[in-house]
């Protein structure tokens, strides 16, 4: 299976690394960290000699409880880092919700429009269906990070995660998208309980019925927290633990904050014989 992007159409016969450049002051694990262009530019780099297939840029924290950042800030944030990452050869994603600034985006050249809110703005999906071939990562959420954890309410979190994602494909093919460029992340931690969370990892591969690549994103989640004990800069085992198991269960592109470390996991997996049916 490929998914296919503006500048690269990638390989899934073996798991991907998508690593996150938050140019945020607030994000919840590495926020600051990487505020400053400077910085980022230089994360982007670090992450590309650490192993990473896609670099994932965002400009607006999506943390639980965060609030919207302005258009003009957001632009400031990302946009040279954009220009910087599609320099570096590899696919370069930018995650966010913005319509306008998935436009600017895509026509600097970025590979992939990577969306919390899986282009539900106005005027989001025409964006992405008039591009000819960029790529596109539909999440699950529900409401918005200022509100949806107390949404966290669901009869049977994988079938309605399931559902939720299948009618916004259907959306995009209707405009246009073919199915070739799209993933799917189920949204770890975006309107879930811990036990939704777990759930979606131990069913994961209900989700692949869809015909779709997922993407899964349990780097330092806050259920890996409430399972170790342990702080967002104290969860690498349970970044790792988490990222594996979802690989195993069918993830084809994990993103993580740890590139090295995950890059490393993966090779053992691969050595062994782990993910040799990884495609069926």
């Amino acid at each position: 299976m490929f998914w296919q992007t503006t500048r690269h159409r990638i390989d899934l016969i073996t798991p991907r690394v998508m690593g996150i450049v938050n140019v945020t002051p607030d994000s919840f694990s590495d926020g600051g960290s990487f505020a400053q262009t400077n910085a980022a530019i230089e994360h982007c780099r670090r992450l590309i000699d650490e192993g990473a297939d896609i670099l994932d840029i965002g400009g607006e924290s999506s943390r639980p409880g965060a609030q919207p950042v302005p258009l003009e800030t957001e632009r400031r944030r990302v946009l040279p880092v954009l220009e910087a990452a599609l320099t570096m050869g590899c696919a370069v994603s930018l995650d966010t919700t913005k319509p306008a600034l998935m436009f600017e985006a895509l026509a600097l050249g970025v590979d992939i429009v990577n969306d919390i809110n899986s282009l539900q703005a106005p005027g989001a999906v025409e964006v992405v269906a008039s591009h000819p071939q960029c790529g596109v990562c539909l999440m699950h959420m529900r409401g918005d990070p200022a509100s949806m954890q107390s949404l966290a309410v669901y009869d049977d979190v994988v079938v309605e995660v399931k559902n939720a994602l299948a009618s916004r494909v259907e959306a995009l093919e209707a405009a246009g998208v073919r199915s070739e460029r799209i993933v799917l992340d189920p949204g770890i931690g975006f309107g879930k309980s811990v036990t939704h969370n777990l759930d979606l990892l131990r069913r994961q591969r209900e989700l692949l019925s869809m015909g779709r690549p997922l993407l899964t994103g349990w780097s330092r989640k806050s259920t890996l927290g409430a399972i170790t004990g342990r702080n967002a800069d104290e969860r690498l085992a349970a970044s790792l633990s988490a990222a594996m198991a979802s690989v195993l269960n069918g993830a084809s592109i994990v993103r993580v904050h740890d590139v090295a470390a995950t890059v490393d996991a993966l090779k053992i997996l691969l050595a062994a014989g782990f993910l040799a049916a990884h495609s069926n």
